[in-house]
């Protein structure tokens, strides 16, 4: 059994008392956990349940695309070229810390299928590698601006209670980081596998954008209804 985190690290936001869904949401390379705590009002539309968002701080570590500079990450990168070698090692790491972050929601009394993961980058990345293979069904995975990691394990390690997690996935038009292409050949390996994305395509770079949210916010509303 996952052990829930005992020393958490980051940022919570509740949108009213006694949540009764919680989203764990991971920033990208070199943020932390107070990236995202300003779409919490930007995203939330009267009616839904209480929400808590929690927005974990990634551990600091030099990554080595970046000159070996010290920073938050959730993994190393030694090349944004699609087929450069992976921390494969790091991003386990980081799929243990969302499974402890997944357990810390279980013991405060919010049982899995009503726990969303979201992720920006590489944030993105962890969260739906720690997604797709969580043991117990999961109430949805939010991917954006990402790639999907890990891909050659992915269909032995997959679990079989989300089979059918919805996913929503979006990406920037323009994007120079994570280049859509490779956002694109995820979604596809992704439907291969039977998966179901919804994909979304913006007129933006590496950033997230007004009309991205409410499209977001409709997702969540499907979940909620």
């Amino acid at each position: 059994m996952n052990q829930p985190v005992t020393n958490f690290s980051g940022v919570e936001r509740q949108t009213g008392a006694q949540p009764e869904w919680a989203v764990i949401w991971l920033h990208g390379l070199g943020a932390d956990g107070h990236d995202f705590e300003p779409i919490v009002p930007e995203l939330v539309r009267p009616g839904w349940p209480a929400l808590r968002f929690v927005f974990p701080h990634a551990p600091v570590q030099p990554v080595t695309i970046n000159n070996g500079m010290a920073m938050r990450a959730w993994y190393d990168i030694a090349s944004f070229d699609p087929n450069a070698p992976q921390d494969d090692a790091g991003i386990r790491a980081s799929v243990a810390r969302v499974e402890a972050l997944i357990a810390r929601e279980n013991a405060r009394g919010i049982p899995a299928e009503r726990i969303v993961l979201a992720g920006f980058s590489q944030g993105g990345a962890v969260v739906l590698a720690a997604g797709l293979r969580h043991a117990q069904k999961l109430g949805g995975i939010v991917a954006l601006s990402t790639y999907l990691p890990l891909v050659p394990s992915l269909a032995e390690e997959a679990a079989a209670a989300n089979r059918e997690i919805p996913i929503f996935m979006a990406h920037g038009s323009q994007d120079p980081i994570v280049v859509p292409a490779r956002g694109e050949a995820s979604r596809d390996v992704l439907e291969a596998l039977g998966y179901r994305v919804q994909w979304q395509r913006y007129p933006m770079q590496h950033a997230v954008c007004a009309a991205e949210i409410n499209d977001l916010a409709a997702w969540f509303q499907a979940r909620f209804g």
